[in-house]
Protein backbone atom coordinates (compact mmCIF):
# COMPACT_ATOMS: atom_id res chain seq x y z
CA UNK A 1 0.00 0.00 0.00
CA UNK A 2 1.53 3.37 -1.12
CA UNK A 3 1.05 6.02 1.71
CA UNK A 4 0.93 10.02 1.39
CA UNK A 5 3.82 11.93 3.29
CA UNK A 6 2.55 15.20 4.57
CA UNK A 7 5.09 18.02 5.89
CA UNK A 8 3.50 20.04 8.62
CA UNK A 9 4.28 23.52 9.16
CA UNK A 10 6.54 22.63 12.47
CA UNK A 11 8.70 19.96 10.06
CA UNK A 12 8.95 22.51 7.09
CA UNK A 13 10.35 24.87 8.95
CA UNK A 14 12.78 22.50 10.62
CA UNK A 15 14.33 21.85 7.35
CA UNK A 16 14.31 25.56 6.22
CA UNK A 17 15.87 26.91 9.12
CA UNK A 18 18.26 23.26 8.71
CA UNK A 19 19.21 24.72 5.18
CA UNK A 20 19.67 28.15 6.36
CA UNK A 21 21.87 27.36 8.89
CA UNK A 22 24.07 24.94 6.39
CA UNK A 23 24.36 27.42 3.73
CA UNK A 24 25.33 30.14 6.18
CA UNK A 25 28.22 27.66 8.13
CA UNK A 26 29.12 26.02 5.39
CA UNK A 27 27.78 26.54 2.11
CA UNK A 28 24.80 26.98 -0.20
CA UNK A 29 25.81 24.06 -2.60
CA UNK A 30 26.04 21.72 0.94
CA UNK A 31 22.49 23.10 2.29
CA UNK A 32 20.70 22.54 -1.06
CA UNK A 33 22.41 19.05 -1.46
CA UNK A 34 21.40 18.34 2.69
CA UNK A 35 17.84 19.08 1.85
CA UNK A 36 17.95 16.99 -1.16
CA UNK A 37 19.12 14.40 0.78
CA UNK A 38 16.49 14.79 3.47
CA UNK A 39 13.69 15.24 1.59
CA UNK A 40 14.35 11.82 0.15
CA UNK A 41 14.64 10.18 3.12
CA UNK A 42 10.71 11.34 4.04
CA UNK A 43 9.59 10.51 1.04
CA UNK A 44 10.73 7.08 0.89
CA UNK A 45 8.18 6.72 4.09
CA UNK A 46 5.51 6.54 1.62
CA UNK A 47 6.59 2.93 0.71
CA UNK A 48 7.37 1.57 4.12
CA UNK A 49 6.51 4.18 6.75
CA UNK A 50 6.66 1.58 9.36
CA UNK A 51 10.45 1.33 9.50
CA UNK A 52 10.87 3.63 12.14
CA UNK A 53 11.19 2.97 15.34
CA UNK A 54 9.98 4.95 18.40
CA UNK A 55 12.00 7.87 20.44
CA UNK A 56 13.69 6.61 23.36
CA UNK A 57 12.95 9.78 24.54
CA UNK A 58 9.35 9.02 24.46
CA UNK A 59 9.56 5.34 25.76
CA UNK A 60 8.31 7.04 29.65
CA UNK A 61 5.53 8.88 28.43
CA UNK A 62 4.24 5.56 27.02
CA UNK A 63 3.47 8.06 22.90
CA UNK A 64 3.82 4.73 21.03
CA UNK A 65 2.40 6.11 17.87
CA UNK A 66 5.60 8.36 16.64
CA UNK A 67 7.97 7.55 14.97
CA UNK A 68 11.71 8.29 14.00
CA UNK A 69 14.31 7.47 11.13
CA UNK A 70 17.40 8.86 10.78
CA UNK A 71 19.81 10.73 8.27
CA UNK A 72 22.58 11.51 10.52
CA UNK A 73 22.97 13.61 12.38
CA UNK A 74 19.49 14.50 11.54
CA UNK A 75 16.59 12.56 13.54
CA UNK A 76 12.86 12.96 11.57
CA UNK A 77 9.73 12.08 13.81
CA UNK A 78 6.42 11.22 12.25
CA UNK A 79 3.07 9.72 12.85
CA UNK A 80 1.10 7.42 10.69
CA UNK A 81 -2.22 8.23 10.76
CA UNK A 82 -4.33 5.78 8.17
CA UNK A 83 -2.91 6.03 4.66
CA UNK A 84 -0.86 9.73 5.76
CA UNK A 85 2.51 9.71 7.22
CA UNK A 86 2.49 13.23 8.97
CA UNK A 87 6.21 14.68 9.52
CA UNK A 88 6.42 16.66 12.61
CA UNK A 89 9.80 17.05 13.05
CA UNK A 90 13.01 17.50 11.63
CA UNK A 91 16.26 18.19 14.08
CA UNK A 92 19.88 17.72 14.81
CA UNK A 93 20.49 14.91 16.89
CA UNK A 94 23.65 17.04 18.90
CA UNK A 95 20.35 18.88 20.41
CA UNK A 96 18.68 18.17 23.55
CA UNK A 97 15.70 16.28 21.91
CA UNK A 98 13.90 15.26 24.69
CA UNK A 99 13.25 19.03 25.61
CA UNK A 100 12.35 19.56 21.88
CA UNK A 101 9.98 16.59 22.08
CA UNK A 102 8.62 17.68 25.06
CA UNK A 103 7.62 21.43 23.58
CA UNK A 104 6.61 20.05 20.54
CA UNK A 105 4.31 17.34 21.45
CA UNK A 106 2.68 18.13 24.42
CA UNK A 107 1.25 22.11 23.45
Amino acid sequence: MKYYVRLTEDAENDLLDIHAYVATNDSPEKADRLLDKLEAVCCALADLPSRGHAPPELAPTGLRQYLEIHLKPYRILYEIAGRYVYLLAVWNGRRDVSALLERRLMR
